[in-house]
């Protein structure tokens, strides 16, 4: 049997629907191509880290349960970021409230230094100011490095409209961090 890491998304969704132990192998792989971005997504979401991670894995959850025994065809990505989203979105229904960002959690420790940290902060805080559409857009793009196109189909609007979020997101988080920026300059 071929490597699991050298099958394509829609062979990945092949395989799983296939006997017990191959659709496990095939989720198994899927999960670890996705889980990173997935999770991230989720974080960069919803602020409370327990209840983003249990969205996280009810994603797969619910991805598993949707995929075993019935064919699909599609984009294997955009189904799962669109099963995270709608959760999200079922998260905020139930909260009735917009739930601010935290983004300690996506912060790697990758410096040290204050003033690069500062920023870091700066920046992850200034994704709570914006709507949640511009703060998914912008996740999407900028964290999970997806297409514009990919992030159309998953947030619902037209390709035009996701490249709009995108930019009003980084014009609103530069017009907050600019003083800020020149600050940490000096």
């Amino acid at each position: 049997m071929q490597k699991l890491e050298t099958y394509t998304d829609q062979g990945l969704l092949e395989m799983m629907q296939g006997s017990k132990p191959k659709a496990d192998a095939a989720f198994t792989e899927i999960y670890n191509r996705y889980a990173r971005r997935i999770n991230t997504y989720c974080i960069g979401m919803i602020a409370d880290r327990d209840d983003a991670q249990d969205i996280f894995q009810e994603t797969f959850v619910k991805f598993y349960n949707s995929v075993s025994g019935r064919t699909h065809a599609g984009n294997l990505g955009g189904l799962i970021y669109t099963i995270a989203r709608n959760l999200c979105m079922n998260y905020f229904n139930r909260k009735h409230m917009t739930v601010p960002f935290d983004g300690h959690d996506i912060i790697s420790d990758y410096s040290r230094d204050y003033d690069k940290n500062e920023l870091f902060k700066l920046i992850l805080t200034s994704l709570d100011l914006l709507d949640d559409k511009y703060r998914e857009a912008y996740i999407l793009r900028e964290l999970d490095c997806l297409p514009y196109q990919e992030i159309a189909e998953i947030c619902g609007i037209t390709l035009s409209n996701a490249k709009s979020r995108v930019d009003r997101a980084r014009d609103k988080m530069m017009s907050i961090l600019e003083p800020y920026v020149k600050d940490l300059c000096k």
